[in-house]
């Protein structure tokens, strides 16, 4: 019988869950096994879990499940160098020329364990079947903005943390604009025709920000393109990867410019593909904003898992994608789960 290990989420911050108890009761009812940890940060109750009838374990026991089971969550492992000799199903950050990619990829080299990229779950069109890319794109707008009304206040950036729905973080965020009494800033979405895109974009415009939105079209000479500098925010929606541009290049920090908040929603800075190279690191709930210059300032924004801002809206979005994927679990040797085995095959070290 397939056994899916729905693991607790291990990094700070992180309450989502990529299957609802809706979505564990449909797949009990295709005879597929599902286990459930228990978390203290879950923002779905387990109790919807236990009713649906899944098995339930302790947390972070993942370690300790049967061989057989596919071990199910969202965000990267513990860097602890363990090898991994479980199938895993996650957002692995692995294939891209990561540098802590390759580390997990050793451990998977070495327990005879095989990642199941979520990034890398697509359809026979190349297409990804699930994706948190509106909701990180919602989020990254509003964090980016609240960097800029700092900015506006002579500050930097201060924490940020979970919103029980959007309309609180709406309420909030428009109360910090508000208080400026100045003007909306202009912003500039790259990749606005995508998931991402479209949930910046839709953020911005909620806040009556003027939005210039681009996507291939216009990216496709390749650059330079000195009309991002004209903006006060850009929001870099495009996931790194072999030709992608490069939008905001270190010569930018010197260079005159109307453009002082830049959110890296797609957030790849130790890429070898990153478009945004005026910054090393991601950035954190606690330090949303890396600041790269002076005169004028120039903050980032780039932290990865921004959907969890929004914990249940996300999940409830993103297990529903995935669900018809997961029914099909029984069979991991074609369709969307043969694709991102023979992915993981192709970049395991040799």
């Amino acid at each position: 019988m397939t056994h899916l290990w729905v693991r607790a989420e291990q990094r700070p911050n992180e309450e989502r869950v990529g299957l609802t108890p809706e979505g564990a009761k449909a797949l009990l009812a295709a005879g597929i096994k599902v286990t459930v940890e228990e978390s203290s940060v879950r923002a779905i109750p387990l109790q919807g879990y236990i009713d649906a009838g899944c098995d339930i374990a302790p947390e972070n026991s993942w370690p300790q499940a049967p061989a057989d089971a596919i071990i199910f969550g969202l965000k990267e492992l513990p860097e602890d160098g363990t090898p991994l000799p479980h199938r895993h199903i996650m957002f692995g950050h692995a294939f891209k020329g990561q540098h802590s990619g390759k580390a997990l990829l050793e451990r998977f080299k070495t327990g005879g364990g095989t990642l199941y990229d979520l990034e890398y779950l697509v359809d026979e069109t190349g297409r990804r079947v699930a994706a948190f890319g509106y909701w990180a794109g919602y989020a990254g707008a509003a964090v980016t903005l609240k960097a800029w009304a700092a900015q506006q206040r002579g500050e930097i950036c201060g924490p940020v943390g979970v919103y029980g729905g959007k309309d609180a973080l709406l309420a909030e965020l428009g109360g910090e604009l508000d208080a400026l009494n100045k003007g909306r800033p202009t912003a500039i979405v790259i990749g606005a025709l995508g998931r991402v895109g479209t949930g910046a974009a839709d953020l911005c415009e909620a806040m009556g920000v003027q939005v210039t939105k681009w996507d291939m079209a216009e990216t496709a000479d390749g650059g330079p393109f000195p009309q991002i500098l004209d903006h006060d925010l850009f929001l870099n929606c495009i996931f790194a990867r072999p030709g992608t541009p490069v939008f905001v290049s270190r010569e930018a920090l010197i260079a005159e410019r109307k453009l002082t908040a830049i959110g890296d929603v797609a957030c790849d800075p130790d890429s070898d593909y990153n478009p945004v190279p005026v910054y090393d690191r991601a950035t954190t709930w606690n330090a949303p904003v890396l600041r790269v210059a002076e005169t004028p300032v120039l903050d980032v924004m780039a932290i990865d898992n921004l959907p969890s801002m929004l914990p249940v809206e996300s999940s409830e979005d993103y297990a529903a994608q995935l669900l018809p994927s997961l029914q099909a679990l029984t069979d991991l040797e074609s369709g969307v789960w043969g694709r991102a085995k023979a992915t993981f095959l192709e970049h395991l070290p040799e």
